[in-house]
């Protein structure tokens, strides 16, 4: 009898150890998640940095190794705590108002952030060739078109996709005649006339307030890039809401601002003309256009009408109205609506002014129709979120629009439909342009965070992805301008990219097919048809 006691006592007990083992090994396990892993067999198997010698070194392991056994095992997320793969273990997060804190969730989020565009970087600079289709490159394109598997029309529009993915960054050198001011002064947007000869720029300046400036891009070849500033001593203090050129004296001769009031100082649009900006002008040879400002509070964005039925006007968007003014005449016409009006363009073919709402509201305003009239409302169509561009096509039939969503949908003015839809846009609620290019069948857009996306016209796919070469922040979003003819007819085509105090050429490859000679790119224009 006490046999038996002494071995179920004895049991007891080697239960009871075992049960304590299992539980102090349950607990290093919840501790340390990703020392561990189990194998097909059940069993637990252990690395060399988990041996008894090496279990407090594990700070000493390499990011690639932590990062891997990371992605193979599952860290589960502990409340007030931030798991670094890198140190392999947890860390607490404190709050974030606390200024002394080194480790807040919007730093580990920056710090993921800023890893991915490097390695974006790194990836775009030792990968010079991109296929943006599976099975075309420049030499199937070519045997393609010639054995009649491809018309004209979707040859000119692929190989334009192919030399759009062949681009490569290179630094611009800017000249100017205060190079100081070059390395202080930060760009906030820049903006290309129509035949892309000029940039005009808006600077910020250290001080506070901003500049103007046009810069030269005649210089713009291989392999110098080198482009000539030309600065004004026109300067403000007032936030630029909107610019746009003006085809005044004649076309892209002046500039049209919009300001916004600051205190006692009302809002305004004023006119400037672009010959100012050229330093070597001369009395006399060249005489300077019409420098006038109109008092308009609250401007929220301008369009330069070059349609003969409203020459020589501009409308404004304003605060629930949208004004149309005559330069010449001062006459105004106002047209009151519903909502803040973000985005404007006018049609060249027919007498519409299309509008882009704070509301997600898109319509179009009869320039014949007074504004007492009940019928000036042609088009309307409407968003989920606030509308930021409007961007028209030539042929007045199609309408691209990007809203504070993210959303960058096409629009058939005639059936009233959202025909196509542009994915991988990011915004949430900053105002950002597009850069719609019928001729080559492609569509720009810098995002929210810092990403400059191209897309296809013709089937929305996303070409390519480009990351900005400086650390992503919403002060330092870029501004672009993309063009076949980078300095004139015969200038290099490619994407500008302005951010921070540098300017970046992204220029086509010489790789690329159909480029005979170096520096002359001649490629038919890509048909409406095609694209649509």
């Amino acid at each position: 009898m006490s046999g038996v006691l002494c071995f179920s006592l004895l049991g007891t007990d080697m239960d009871r150890n075992i049960w304590k083992s299992r539980r102090r090994r349950g607990q290093s396990r919840h501790q340390s998640p990703a020392l561990g892993q189990c194998d097909s067999s059940g069993r637990y198997t252990t690395g060399a940095s988990q041996s008894s010698q090496d279990s407090g070194h594990h700070d000493a392991e390499s990011p690639s190794t932590s990062s891997r056994r990371t992605g193979e095992s599952s860290v589960p997320e502990l409340p007030g705590f931030y798991f670094d793969p890198e140190k392999n273990r947890y860390f607490r997060l404190l709050p974030g108002h606390n200024n002394c804190n080194p480790l807040t969730k919007e730093g580990i989020q920056q710090k993921e952030i800023e890893s991915r565009r490097l390695q974006l970087l790194q990836q775009e600079d030792m990968q010079k060739k991109k296929i943006t289709r599976v099975g075309f490159n420049a030499s199937s394109l070519l045997r393609k078109n010639q054995l009649g598997f491809l018309n004209f029309s979707s040859y000119c529009r692929l190989s334009h996709e192919l030399r759009v993915s062949c681009m490569e960054r290179k630094k611009v050198e800017i000249q100017s005649s205060d190079p100081s001011a070059l390395a202080s002064d930060r760009f906030n947007f820049i903006m290309a006339d129509t035949t892309s000869d000029r940039l005009f720029t808006v600077n910020d300046v250290k001080i506070g307030g901003s500049k103007y400036g046009i810069i030269n891009l005649q210089g713009l070849k291989a392999p110098t890039f080198e482009v000539h500033m030309h600065e004004n001593l026109y300067f403000t203090n007032r936030k630029v809401n909107s610019v746009c050129w003006a085809s005044l004296n004649h076309l892209d001769s002046h500039i049209l601002l919009c300001l916004m009031g600051l205190a006692e100082t009302p809002g305004c649009a004023t006119l400037l003309p672009a010959s100012l900006f050229v330093s070597n002008h001369q009395a006399g040879t060249d005489q300077p256009g019409m420098l006038c400002s109109f008092r308009i509070p609250g401007a929220w964005s301008c369009a330069w009408s070059l349609n003969v039925q409203a020459n020589n006007c501009f409308s404004t968007g304003l605060f629930r109205r949208v004004l149309l003014t005559n330069v010449v005449t001062g006459h105004r016409q106002s047209y009151r609506i519903n909502s803040d009006v973000l985005a404007q363009q006018f049609a060249v073919k027919t007498p519409l002014l299309f509008n882009g709402c704070r509301s997600g509201e898109i319509f179009a305003i009869d320039l014949r129709s007074p504004s007492q009239a009940k019928g000036w409302k042609a088009t309307q169509v409407f968003h989920d979120s606030a509308v930021t561009s409007v961007q028209v096509f030539k042929e007045e039939q199609y309408l691209m629009a990007s809203d504070m969503a993210g959303k960058i949908k096409l629009w058939d003015l005639r059936a009233i439909k959202c025909v196509r839809q542009y994915e991988g846009h990011v915004n949430e609620y900053t105002y950002l342009p597009l850069h719609m290019h019928e001729e080559e069948g492609i569509l720009v857009a810098v995002g929210q965070d810092c990403y400059t996306r191209i897309w296809s016209l013709h089937d929305a796919r996303l070409l390519r992805t480009i990351p900005s070469p400086c650390p992503t922040s919403k002060a330092n979003i870029p501004s672009v301008a993309f063009s076949p003819r980078l300095g004139g007819p015969r200038g290099a085509p490619g994407l500008l990219m302005a951010v921070q105090q540098d300017l970046y050429c992204f220029a086509y490859s010489s790789s690329c097919p159909d480029s005979q000679e170096e520096g002359r790119w001649e490629l038919p224009s890509v048909s409406n048809e095609d694209i649509l």
